[in-house]
């Protein structure tokens, strides 16, 4: 299966949506956006603010790899 390089993430506070290119040797832990400015950062259990917040979890996720 071929690794998706882009995720839309959604923040939680504003709704605001954005397609962004996740890292593919590290996790983002956190992400600022651009409309309401708030930081988000993981949900509890989760990698990264892809895994969290993305259309699509982080390659390493999707690679089934150890995260960070």
């Amino acid at each position: 299966m071929e690794t998706i390089l882009t995720s839309e993430i959604t923040c939680p506070n504003c709704g605001y949506k954005k397609v962004e290119e996740m890292p593919t040797e590290s996790c983002q832990f956190f992400y600022e956006c651009e409309s309401c400015k708030t930081v988000l950062k993981p949900n509890e259990g989760d990698c990264c603010v892809y895994c969290s917040y993305g259309t699509v979890p982080c390659p390493p996720i999707q690679e089934n790899k150890s995260c960070c």
